[in-house]
C-alpha cells in the first residue's frame, strides 16, 4: 500500500523540512494574519509548478493533478501562530515576534504539508487521481476552516485528512481512532445587571457580585446532575469581571466561559440549562440575566473507513510499533467543518520526548516539539493520500 519512492524523498528532504518549520516557528503570525507565511506557501509551491490560488484574506487551496483519473483527496495543514510569549529564548529559530509564538505546532503542520506536496508532485505520473492541498489560517479562533470551505476548499473532494503534532505522545507515534477525537467548542456569556450603591447600605442595592458568585457554584451542577455520566461534558467558567471598588456594590457582572462535548444533544441541553440558570439565579435576587452563548467548532468525528487506513498506512510505513491510541480530548478543532461536507479523518502524531524537552502543553510559552516527528508527519500526509487514491 505504501510508495517507497515517497518514503525515500520524505527522507530526502527531512533537513529542507527541519529549516522551514524553524523559519515558520522564527516568524509567527496570528489568525488571519498569515500573510507572510501565505506568500512563502505561494512562493514555494509556485517553484514546485504546482497550481495554486491564495484566498481571502490569507491561505492557500493548491492541487496536485494525477497522471490518471481518479478522485481527489484533500490534505490539510493549518498556519496561524498564538498570542503566547516564547519562554524558549535560547532556541536559534525562537520567535522574532514579542507576545507571538507557534505553540500549538502549526508550524510544523505547514512545513510537514509542503514537503509531502513536493514529493507527491515528483511522483503525480503514477497518481490515480488528484491531491488537494489546504494551507488553512485561523485554526485557532475556529474560523478558518469554515471560510476555507466557503471559498471551495473542499468543493470535487472525495476524502479529507489532517494531521496535528501531539506533545502528549510520544516522537513518532500515530493515533487515529474512529469515532469522537476532539470535542465541539463553544464560548458563553452571561451578564447579570443588578443595582449599585454603597458598600455599607446593602439593603438598598442588588449586589450583582453575590449573583454572579451564586450562579457560577449552581451551574457546574449542569454537568455533574443534568448529564448522563456516560456522555463526556465540560462546562467551564473562565472570566468573570464585577465591581469597580471595594466599598461600592457592584450594579454588574460578566462571566465567560467554555463547553465542550462530543453529543449534540448534550450540547443543545447545555446551552437551555445555561439560560434556565441564569434566569432563575437573578429571579432569586431580583436582578436580570443576559445570555449570549456562541458555537465554535463541531465535534471531531473520525469516519471508520478513513481512520482504518490511516492506521493501515501507519504500520505499512512505521512499523507496528508506531501504532497509538490516544484518547478523545475535549480540545477543540476547526477540522470538523470539513468533516461536515466530506467523509474523512484527523490524526495526531507524537513529538513529546522528555530528552528534549518537549512534553510541555500546547498553548504553553515552553512548547516545542521534536523534530524527528516532522518526517513522520511529512510521510503520513503523502502515504495516506496515495494509499486512498490507489486503493
Amino acid at each position: 500500500m505504501i510508495n517507497e519512492k515517497i518514503k525515500e524523498g520524505i527522507q530526502e528532504y527531512s533537513d529542507e523540512l527541519i529549516a522551514i518549520r524553524r523559519k515558520l516557528h522564527s516568524e509567527p503570525e496570528l489568525s488571519w494574519e498569515e500573510y507572510e507565511t501565505t506568500e512563502f506557501v505561494s512562493s514555494y509551491l509556485t517553484n514546485l509548478g504546482i497550481e495554486h490560488r491564495k484566498t481571502k484574506p490569507t491561505g492557500v487551496i493548491a492541487e496536485i493533478k494525477g497522471g490518471k483519473p481518479g478522485q481527489t483527496v484533500a490534505l490539510r495543514a493549518d498556519m496561524d501562530a498564538l498570542p503566547v510569549e516564547e519562554l524558549n529564548i535560547d532556541l536559534p529559530y525562537a520567535s522574532k515576534e514579542k507576545g507571538k509564538m507557534h505553540a500549538c505546532g502549526h508550524d510544523t503542520h505547514t512545513a510537514m504539508l509542503l514537503i509531502a506536496a513536493k514529493v507527491l508532485n515528483e511522483n503525480k505520473a503514477d497518481l490515480q487521481g488528484n491531491v488537494r492541498l489546504i494551507f488553512q489560517p485561523a485554526e485557532e479562533t475556529a474560523a478558518g476552516a469554515k471560510v476555507m470551505v466557503e471559498q471551495g476548499a473542499v468543493e470535487g473532494v472525495d476524502n479529507v485528512f489532517g494531521i496535528h503534532i501531539w506533545s502528549q505522545m510520544p516522537t513518532n507515534k500515530v493515533s487515529c481512532t474512529p469515532g469522537p477525537s476532539f470535542a465541539s467548542a463553544d464560548l458563553f456569556t452571561v451578564t447579570f445587571k443588578g443595582r449599585g450603591g454603597h458598600g455599607a447600605m446593602p439593603h438598598d442595592t442588588i449586589n450583582a457580585a453575590v449573583v454572579a458568585s451564586s450562579f457560577v457554584m449552581n451551574v457546574q451542577s449542569v454537568v455533574s446532575r443534568t448529564i448522563d455520566p456516560q456522555l463526556p461534558a465540560v462546562l467551564t467558567v473562565g472570566k468573570m469581571v464585577v465591581g469597580t471598588r471595594f466599598n461600592v456594590i457592584a450594579e454588574n457582572a460578566v462571566i465567560e466561559g467554555t463547553v465542550r462535548c462530543f453529543d449534540p444533544n448534550t450540547r443543545d441541553h447545555i446551552e437551555k440549562q445555561l439560560q434556565v440558570y441564569a434566569e432563575n439565579v437573578a429571579n432569586i435576587y431580583g436582578a436580570t440575566a443576559k445570555v449570549e452563548y456562541i458555537r465554535g467548532t463541531q465535534a471531531v468525528i473520525n469516519g471508520k473507513e478513513s481512520a482504518e487506513l490511516v492506521q493501515q498506512v501507519a504500520v505499512e510505513a512505521f512499523g507496528e510499533e508506531a501504532l497509538y491510541f490516544e484518547k478523545p480530548t475535549m480540545g477543540g478543532e476547526d477540522f470538523s467543518f470539513y468533516l461536515d461536507e466530506v467523509p474523512g479523518s484527523f490524526a495526531l502524531v507524537g513529538s513529546g520526548n522528555p530528552e528534549k524537552d518537549t512534553e510541555w502543553a500546547h498553548h504553553h510559552g515552553k512548547f516545542n516539539v521534536d523534530e524527528d516527528a516532522l518526517a513522520t508527519g511529512a510521510e503520513l500526509y503523502a502515504q495516506y493520500a496515495w494509499a486512498y487514491l490507489n486503493k
